[in-house]
C-alpha cells in the first residue's frame, strides 16, 4: 500500500499544497496522514502511529525531506524505523530519498542530503544569532517594543493631574497593574 504523510509546523498553516502533491503521485487522500506540529519534535502522533501501522511492502510518500524531520539524526532514526517495519520511503521532491529500490547510492546519498539539509539550517542560524549580536551592539533590541517604555511619562503626567487609575486604562491601553508599576518605578 503507499501511504503519504504531510506536515506543517504551527497550526496557522496549510497542508493543501502537501496532500495536492501526494495526490497527485497516486496515494489515496484516505491513506495520508496530517500533521500540524513542528519537524523539530520526534514525538509526532501521527508520524507514530503511520510507522506503527507500517506493514512490509508499503510505501511511505512524502513531499519532500522537510516535512519528515529537521534534523539529520532524528531523520536517519525515522527512516530506519521504516526500513525496520520492511517498507520504503519516497520524496517527490527530493528525488535521491528513495529506498524502494535496492540501489546501493540511496543510503549514500540519504546521508549526505540529509547532513547538508541539517548544515543549511544550522548556518541560517548562526547568521541570525550574529545578525541579533550586531544589532545589539548598535543599541537596537529585538522583538516588540514595550508599551510601557512608551507610555510611561503619559502615565506619570496623567497621573500627576489627578487622573484616576481607571481613566488612565482608558487612555493607554495598559494594565493597571503596569499603571502601578510605572507609578511606583518598579521595573
Amino acid at each position: 500500500m503507499i501511504v503519504g504523510y504531510a506536515r506543517v509546523s504551527t497550526k496557522d498553516q496549510n497542508l493543501d499544497r502537501q496532500i495536492d502533491m501526494l495526490v497527485d503521485y497516486g496515494v489515496d487522500i484516505r491513506n495520508i496522514y496530517k500533521e500540524k506540529m513542528t519537524g523539530t519534535n520526534i514525538e509526532r502522533h501521527e508520524l507514530n502511529r503511520m510507522i506503527d501501522e507500517l506493514k512490509a511492502d508499503d510505501v511511505v510518500v512524502i513531499a519532500d525531506l522537510t516535512r519528515v524531520s529537521r534534523s539529520t539524526k532524528d531523520l536517519l532514526m525515522i527512516v530506519d524505523k521504516i526500513k525496520e517495519k520492511g517498507a520504503k520511503i519516497k520524496s517527490i521532491k527530493d528525488t535521491w530519498l528513495d529506498t524502494t529500490s535496492e540501489n546501493p547510492y540511496n543510503d549514500f546519498l540519504l546521508t549526505v542530503m540529509a547532513g547538508m539539509s541539517q548544515l543549511e539550517r544550522d548556518l541560517i542560524s548562526a547568521r541570525t544569532k550574529e545578525g541579533l549580536t550586531s544589532a545589539k551592539a548598535r543599541g537596537r533590541e529585538g522583538g516588540r517594543p514595550n508599551k510601557r517604555n512608551e507610555k510611561a511619562e503619559i502615565v506619570k503626567t496623567l497621573y500627576n493631574q489627578g487622573h484616576k487609575i481607571t481613566e488612565i486604562v482608558k487612555a493607554t491601553n495598559l494594565s493597571r497593574s503596569t499603571i502601578y508599576r510605572i507609578i511606583n518605578n518598579d521595573t
